[in-house]
This record gives C-alpha cells, structure tokens and sequence, in this order.
C-alpha cells in the first residue's frame, strides 16, 4: 500500500427509496393517489386524536410561514369561505400534494393515512425485481443498511414490511427523514455519519436525485446514481451510474 494513502471501504449503504429500490410508478400512482383519496375521511375518523392534533398544529405553523403567493391566497380563500379548521388543513395539504412540496407535516399524515392501507390489506409495496434479494445478499455480507428518504420513518417501514417479496424491515439498521434535514444540503449527510458511527468515506449513498448525490458527495459519502427508465432525473452529474442494484456490488 502506498504511505499515507487510505483505502475506503465500504461497510454501510445508505439507500434512497423512490426511484433507487421502489419505481417511481408506485409512489405516484399508488400511494400519493390513495392518500390524498384517504385524507378528507382520515381526518374525520381520527377528529379526536391527540397526536393527529400535534400534526395538524405543525402544519398550521407551516401554512403560516409558508411565504408563497399560493398558500396565502389559498390561507385568505378558506377564511372568506368559513371554512372550518379541519376543512382548511385539508385543502392546504392538498394544495401541497399538487406541488409536491416536501412538507414534513404531510409526510407524517400520508404515513399515518398508509399504515391504515397497508394494515387493511389495500396496499402492498412494489419494488423493483432485484431489491428483496439485493437488501438480504448486503445485509447477509454484514453490511449496515439504512435508508434516508424524503417519506416519514413510519412510511418507510411500512413500505419494507409490507412488500411482496416479505417483510424486509428487519434488514435495515437505520432510518431517516426529513426530520434529519433536507436531502440536498451536505449537513445532513454528516449528521447522519455522526448518527450510525461511521467515517463519511465508508457510507455508499445511492439516490436517482443528482442534487441529493452531490450533497452527500460533499459530506465525504461515496455515491452512486440510480439511472433507471421512469425516473424524472436522467443525469447523473459525474457520479457513478448503476442500472439495477445487482450493479451496486461491483463498487463495494
């Protein structure tokens, strides 16, 4: 070895989700669909939860930050029309839906409106056809897994644990969300280094999402990019590509 030179090694994957071991396809055309179809009746059936009435109060101090023309217009729309409170949050979660804003609020309430899906048997989640094999071959290599996506904790288990290929949650050592920080800024990237006790250097994140790859590049990740049909980024930046995730164990 030559002096001074370190080899990195990888012993932890950090896995995005949508896009990178799940088709986009299901996320768009499943589950955001079959929450936002659920909202109005989920906040109705659970009007006397406590811990709805958290939620439904940080997406209050959401709207009321939230600086956009839409959201105030829409914030001055539902008080002209009387609506209720309930009735208001719903329409600004489904104005969120529409623009897709990544909401931690609305990532907590889709979670919940899931769990009740997947609990009654209407959902299960579709990954692509490597990914069960894939997270067992890794995890059975002793390689720490985790997963970072932009999706609540709660929705990320429930996708791994209701899938067709069995229950996968069990694999994985770790979980982050938006709670951590915004995918795309370097800061998260080291607190979650911090978090599972590792050298950035020996973390691999994999992710569709250029941006999110050159923040966790920055933090000192090794990085691969997931270039698969479907997925709304096709540049992949400079960053190594893989087309399957067969392909991820060339590079470990």
């Amino acid at each position: 070895m030559v002096e001074g030179l370190e080899i990195m090694t990888i012993t932890h994957l950090l896995l995005d989700i949508e896009g990178t071991t799940c088709p986009v396809s299901f996320v768009s055309e499943v589950l955001f669909p079959y929450a936002r179809q659920s909202l109005s009746s989920f906040l109705t059936e659970h009007r006397n939860d406590i811990n709805l009435a958290h939620l439904l109060e940080s997406a209050e101090q959401e709207w009321d930050a939230d600086s956009s023309s839409d959201s105030i217009n829409l914030r001055k729309r539902t008080k002209d029309a009387g609506l209720t409170p309930t009735n208001a949050i719903r329409m600004y979660f489904e104005h969120l839906i529409d623009i897709d804003r990544k909401s931690t609020a609305l990532k907590d309430l889709q979670g919940r409106i899931w769990k009740n899906g997947y609990e009654r048997g209407e959902i299960t989640s579709q990954l692509f056809n490597e990914t069960a094999e894939s997270l067992r071959r890794w995890h059975s290599k002793k390689l720490s897994l985790s997963v970072y996506s932009s999706g609540s904790i709660q929705a990320q288990k429930l996708l791994y644990s209701h899938t067709e290929g069995g229950d996968l949650e069990h694999l994985f050592d770790h979980w982050f969300d938006t709670h951590t920080g915004s995918k795309k800024e370097v800061e998260s990237y080291l607190r979650i280094a911090k978090e599972i006790n590792s050298k950035s250097s020996n973390i691999l994140f994999i992710s569709d999402n250029g941006d999110e790859c050159d923040a966790a590049k920055a933090s000192g990740m090794q990085t691969l990019f997931s270039l698969r049909d479907g997925n709304p980024d096709q540049n992949p930046r400079g960053h190594r590509v893989i087309k399957s995730l067969n392909d991820v164990d060339a590079h470990l």
